[in-house]
C-alpha cells in the first residue's frame, strides 16, 4: 500500500495530519500555541533551581503549532518506511514496546531525520505550504509551550506527583509525596492531564529533544528562536525529565542536554511546525 499523508481536519486552534502507509492510519494531533511573552528560566527562590536555568529572561515567541503528544511509537513506525533523506531508521527502536508508547532509543540525528522524511512527503502535496516544514522546538518555545502561562516550577502548580506524571517516585520535590516507581515509559495521555495549551506529557515519561545546542542563557536569543553555534558535535538541549529520572528534572526550567548522537530508553521528542497565517 503507497504511503499517504493527508490533512482530515484544520480548526482555529488545532488541526490534525493522518499519516497512512504499510495497513495503518495514524493520526498526528498539532496544537496551536498562541504567541506570548514569558519569563524563561527559573528564579532563585524556586526550589532546587541551578545555575544553568540562570538568569531569567523575557523572551517572546510567535505563535507556532506543537504535538499533543511525544512521537509515538505507531507514528514513527509510519515515518520510517518513508523514504530515507539522510539517515536510515530502524522501525522499532523502542526499549518499552507499545503503540501508544512515546518512541524511544532515537538520537536527535534521527529525531531531525523523522521530520525531515516527513517534510519531503508533505513537499510532494499540492496543498503544501512553504515555511511550514516539520521541526524540533526551539528550546525557549518548549519551555513556553510547557508552562502554558504558568510561572509555578510546573504547569501543575509548585509539586509534582506521580498520579499525574510519570517519574521515578521514590524521590519528592518541594512538599511533595514519595508515589510510584513505574520503571517503563507510559502510553501517551495515560493520566489524561493537559496543560492550558492542550499538551500531553510535558512532565516526564520520557526526555525529549530540542533544536538548540546547550549554552548558557546569556547567548540564547529572546525572539523565541533556537541558539545554534558552528560546532555541529555540540550536545543538543533535552526538557521534560523522564521515567526514569526524580521530579526536580520534570521543572518547567530544568535544562539538560547530551551528544546529538546519543540514544536512550528515557528519550523521545515531539514535533512542532511554524504558524502562517
Amino acid at each position: 500500500m503507497p504511503l499517504t499523508l493527508s490533512r482530515t481536519s484544520m480548526i482555529a486552534r488545532d488541526y490534525t495530519e493522518t499519516l497512512e502507509g504499510i495497513g495503518e492510519a495514524i493520526a498526528l494531533q498539532m496544537r496551536l500555541i498562541p504567541k506570548g511573552t514569558f519569563m524563561m528560566g527559573s528564579p532563585e527562590t524556586e526550589p532546587e533551581s541551578q545555575e544553568r536555568e540562570a538568569p531569567q529572561h523575557e523572551v517572546s515567541v510567535p505563535p507556532f503549532f506543537m504535538s499533543r503528544y511525544p512521537i509515538t511509537q505507531a507514528q514513527w513506525r509510519v515515518v520510517a518506511a518513508m523514504p530515507q533523506v539522510n539517515l536510515e531508521l530502524k522501525p522499532e527502536p523502542s526499549h518499552f514496546k507499545g503503540d501508544n508508547r512515546p518512541v524511544e532509543q532515537v538520537s536527535w540525528y534521527e529525531a531531525v531525520e523523522f521530520c525531515a522524511r516527513l517534510n519531503r512527503f508533505l513537499e510532494n502535496r499540492p496543498s503544501a505550504h512553504t515555511g511550514r516544514a516539520y521541526r524540533l522546538a526551539s528550546e525557549a518555545e518548549w519551555e513556553y509551550a510547557c508552562r502554558a502561562g504558568t510561572t509555578t516550577p510546573f504547569h501543575t502548580g509548585k509539586m509534582l506527583t506521580t498520579e499525574v506524571a510519570n517519574y521515578n517516585g521514590n524521590y519528592t520535590y518541594a512538599d511533595g509525596p514519595k508515589g510510584e516507581n513505574r520503571e517503563a515509559t507510559t502510553p501517551v495521555d495515560h493520566f489524561g492531564v493537559e496543560n492550558a495549551f492542550g499538551l500531553c506529557d510535558m512532565h516526564g515519561n520520557v526526555y525529549e529533544w530540542c533544536q538548540d545546542h546547550y549554552g548558557s542563557y546569556e547567548k540564547t536569543p529572546v525572539d523565541g528562536s533556537a541558539w545554534i553555534t558552528d560546532n555541529k558535535k555540540a550536545n543538543r538541549i533535552l526538557r521534560g525529565g523522564s521515567w526514569f529520572l526524580n521530579p526536580k528534572t520534570c521543572r518547567s526550567a530544568y535544562r539538560d542536554s547530551d551528544m546529538p548522537d546519543f540514544r536512550n530508553s528515557y528519550i523521545g521528542f515531539r514535533v512542532s511546525r511554524n504558524f502562517l497565517n
